[in-house]
């Protein structure tokens, strides 16, 4: 499941951002080569953000993926949002940084099977989203999660 993690200091009010979740979506399923039924994208604008030493439009992301990342992959995932980021919110692709992170199924598998104990299949898949999409979370939202089924209060 690969989840592009974009925050930019452009104000989003107005732009259509329906537009900007389709195209890097698409692009992100295309170039890693994985089902678009999988990959996640949040955009968050109006971010406080400094990129080289300037206020001006500048973004900031995190690709997450278990497994199908490498330089030349990662080398065109770059220019792909970047050229959609530059089409759509006017930031200058020298303007864009993004940071990888090819992570193994095998140690989400770990942490959820630690953390659940004996918990039922729908806390297990909850969690497991949680846990793989906890870069784009608050920290507290995990807590309370965590809270929750400790204290066996979801049902």
């Amino acid at each position: 499941m690969p989840c592009l993690n974009v925050s930019t200091n452009v104000n989003l009010e107005g732009v259509d951002t329906s537009a900007i979740l389709a195209e890097a979506s698409k692009a992100v399923a295309n170039i890693i080569g994985k089902p678009e039924a999988y990959v996640m994208v949040v955009v968050k604008g109006s971010v406080p953000m400094a990129f080289g030493g300037t206020q001006e439009p500048a973004a900031y992301g995190e690709l997450v993926s278990i497994g199908g990342l490498n330089p030349d992959v990662n080398k065109k995932l770059s220019a792909g949002i970047a050229s959609i980021l530059e089409s759509k919110l006017s930031i200058p692709k020298s303007r864009f940084y993004l940071k990888f992170h090819d992570s193994k199924a095998s140690s989400h598998y770990f942490l959820f099977t630690q953390a659940l104990g004996g918990r039922s299949n729908h806390h297990q898949v909850l969690i497991s989203v949680l846990f793989f999409v906890r870069l784009i979370l608050h920290k507290n939202m995990l807590n309370v999660c965590m809270l929750c089924i400790k204290n066996r209060s979801c049902k």
